[in-house]
């Protein structure tokens, strides 16, 4: 059978990026768009190939439509409840509706599975949605790549470019994993078009610690003290500023990233499962700022 897959959340950032692997891979690729998507980025998702399907994802009969014929459902939605749980939740049931073998979520992040219920708000939907895929009639594999390695080149607390310093809870040799967007929409591009895909794959541009990336910037290491008391301010936070459940990166939400990066890695990497790609170097990150 060829394959066939389809595409929601094409036109962001990383569906956007999902979308240009796909169609090197030989797919044929399919996405799903709203009628009000910006028409620069479906323009360009037409110049890759790409078939343009618009949907209302609350119309389950179209939907199901759309899902016919696919070998293969991939979401790179981005959002919050509505999007992650309710969205999502339409179209897997729709894929399964529709005898769609395979679902890869929008699960690109820390590997959360082992992480506890409350200590990021974002997480807790992804697995919400992740225990109605696990039920379903579908073969499920979500892709942890760590957090992007694009946010080196912003100030976040722990690579403070305008302070020049890396600051780290409790552990400054903890192996941070990090992957590019092109990195990981190749991968996803491989693993859509691999009917043996597992159910978590794993993957990371490069890891690396707080000591090691203050060796390679020249900036100061920054102890920002425990896990524990990270947690602690993130719930107060998070109580003290409720508008925040309503945006996507509150600044809560924000350090609650940083407490899960510092809380989960992957220990085994899947880097090796498709030959021919090549990996991001932390260097590539960090220079521009340096």
């Amino acid at each position: 059978m060829d394959d066939q897959i389809l595409l929601a959340g094409a036109t962001g950032n990383l569906g956007e990026r999902i979308a240009k692997a796909l169609t090197g891979t030989g797919a044929k690729v399919k996405a799903l768009i709203r009628a009000d998507s910006k028409k620069e980025a479906v323009d360009k998702l037409k110049a890759e190939g790409v078939e343009i399907i618009e949907v209302d994802m609350k119309d389950h009969a179209a939907l199901v439509e759309a899902c016919k014929g696919a070998t293969c459902v991939i979401s790179a939605l981005a959002g919050l409840r509505e999007v992650i749980v309710d969205t999502q939740s339409l179209l897997l049931d729709a894929a399964v509706e529709a005898g769609v073998p395979r679902f890869i979520p929008s699960d690109y992040s820390t590997d959360f599975t082992g992480l506890p219920e409350g200590e990021n708000r974002n997480f807790d939907l992804r697995k919400e949605f992740m225990a109605k895929l696990n039920k379903a009639m579908i073969t499920p594999t979500s892709i942890f790549n760590g957090a992007f390695a694009e946010i080196l080149t912003y100030n976040i607390p722990f690579l403070d470019h305008k302070n020049k310093t890396v600051a780290y809870w409790e552990k400054p040799d903890w192996k941070i994993d990090f992957t590019s967007m092109n990195d990981t929409a190749a991968f996803t591009a491989m693993a859509a078009v691999d009917i043996t895909a597992p159910r978590y794959l794993r993957i990371a541009s490069f890891q690396v610690s707080a000591t090691e990336l203050a060796a390679k910037t020249g900036y100061a290491l920054k102890d920002m003290g425990t896990l524990t008391e990270l947690d602690a301010y993130n719930k107060r936070e998070r109580a003290a500023h409720p508008e925040g459940e309503n945006e996507l990166y509150a600044k809560w939400q924000q350090t609650m990233y940083m407490h899960s990066m510092f809380s989960a890695h992957n220990e085994v990497l899947d880097n090796d499962r498709y030959p021919g790609l090549t990996w991001s170097a932390v260097e590539e990150y960090i220079k521009q700022k340096k």
